[in-house]
């Protein structure tokens, strides 16, 4: 470990910890904001937690977007005069000894909606408090908070549709904080460890290439990509945001599951960019700020049901027949050998860049579901592993919609053809070949299974888990 310089005595006057988690961001951060409105010195902290009870192990690919994102935030922070500490362990006992060691006299951070979190963080905020420290947490991750947005009967919405209605109904998001000038850090003696003793950077084998190649993590790429996607693609967006080839979306997924920029951010960007906008481009602009809204629904629904990975939200579901795990199958859907050359194309894409297209995402979800019959947690898993945007929320929301099996008004009978799907939004076979090199030639495999065949198995299975 580094060491920084130490003080002693705690005061009113003494620091304020902020600590960043799913936030590593400068700009539109309350935490941060909070603390530079107390006017007291800064300790800027980060905790790798891999050790209280509840949370969830990150993936591969999301470690190595983590490594990038602290270098690139820490970067930022020195840039202003301010340093980021970096420990490793349990957060709860590292922040107290942190705030013991600096004598500060705030703790600061912005929310988290997973349970274990929430539980983690209201056993900080007493200890803390316990110890003298002023300790609160702010909203930063998302534009409505879970608890406000109910049901008339004081529920939480099962479906997206009324969800987002309500919360168009509120009040507006509010605007972004704006970002600092400069920073006044503590300069005290505190230890620090060195981020590249943390292991999140794959190293035999090196794995990562074509994430280098096809991502920049930090705040500033994010805001680049914002002001690059609402200047070109946004007014084709609608039109083009199902079109794996085009260059119609707007890339952020990553960066807002990092907290490298922030919803309200996003929102208030397109809101200024719709005042130029009319006809196809203004739908269009609606139609990107719903996707915002999917996003929200999906923290939601996580709030509410915090084993959302591992449960069905329909507990109906719990009854479907899945056969026993054909384990080659499963690695053959994995590395795009399936013969299909959608789900191929896109399960390639993935494993290369740590990403895949929305569209492309629920067709391979699809396949392996409904057609492979394998159980959607299988593919809920793999996703965690191998997605830098893979968060608590939208990975297994998105896998539950997909099976039918969560917060959806018509689940079970959608099965989307992946063959269909190709003809429909590639027809020129563009992503596919961009992908699948080899797609046309005898050296690519032949189809897994047959698409009417395993389709009419998996509506019977449906139907008879729901007449059960």
């Amino acid at each position: 470990m580094d060491s920084f310089p130490h003080d002693a005595t705690r005061t009113s006057a003494g620091p304020s910890v902020v600590w960043f988690r799913d936030d590593l961001r400068i700009g539109d951060h309350p935490a941060l904001h909070a603390a530079i409105e107390r006017r007291s010195p800064i300790v800027a902290v980060y905790i790798f937690d891999e050790e209280s009870p509840g949370l969830r192990a990150l993936g591969g690919a999301a470690r190595w977007w983590l490594h990038q994102s602290l270098r690139s935030l820490a970067a930022d922070l020195e840039a202003l005069g301010c340093r980021l500490i970096l420990r490793r362990g349990a957060a709860g006992p590292i922040l107290a000894e942190i705030a013991d060691e600096t004598n500060a006299a705030a703790a600061f951070w912005n929310r988290r909606y997973g349970l274990a979190e929430r539980t983690l963080d209201a056993a900080m905020k007493v200890d803390l408090r316990a110890r003298g420290v002023d300790a609160h947490s702010f909203a930063g991750s998302l534009l409505f908070e879970p608890w406000t947005i109910q049901t008339g009967q004081g529920g939480s919405y099962s479906v997206f549709t009324p969800f987002w209605r309500t919360c168009m109904a509120q009040p507006p998001p509010r605007a972004p904080y704006p970002s600092p000038d400069a920073l006044t850090s503590w300069t005290g003696t505190l230890a620090t460890d060195d981020l590249t003793t943390w292991g999140l950077e794959p190293d035999a084998p090196d794995w990562a290439g074509g994430l280098r190649a096809a991502w920049q993590p930090g705040e500033a790429s994010a805001q680049v990509l914002l002001h690059t996607f609402l200047t070109e693609a946004l007014p084709h967006y609608a039109a083009q945001r199902d079109e794996p080839a085009q260059n119609a979306t707007s890339r952020l997924s990553p960066y807002l599951r990092w907290g490298e920029i922030s919803p309200h951010q996003v929102w208030d960007a397109t809101r200024q960019a719709q005042r130029d906008l009319t006809g196809p481009a203004l739908a269009s602009s609606i139609r990107f700020l719903t996707e915002i809204g999917w996003r929200e629904f999906a923290y939601h629904v996580l709030f509410h049901a915090p084993d959302l990975a591992t449960t069905n939200l329909r507990p109906t579901f719990d009854r479907f027949p899945w056969p026993p795990l054909d384990h080659e199958a499963l690695a053959a859907w994995q590395r795009g050998r399936t013969g299909f050359a959608l789900v191929d194309a896109g399960m390639r894409e993935l494993w290369r860049t740590g990403s895949m297209h929305n569209r492309v995402r629920m067709v391979t979800a699809s396949f392996l579901i409904k057609n492979m019959l394998v159980d959607w947690r299988e593919g809920e898993r793999w996703f965690w592993d191998t997605l830098v945007d893979a968060d608590a929320a939208s990975n297994p929301f998105g896998w539950q919609w997909v099976a039918g099996s969560g917060a959806d008004a018509a689940p079970y009978f959608r099965v989307f053809n992946p063959n269909l799907q190709a003809a429909k939004f590639d027809p020129e076979e563009q992503y596919i070949r961009e992908n699948v090199p080899e797609y046309g030639t005898d050296a690519y495999p032949a189809p897994l299974l047959d698409l009417g065949e395993t389709r009419r198995a998996a509506l019977a299975a449906y139907e008879r888990v729901k007449s059960s």
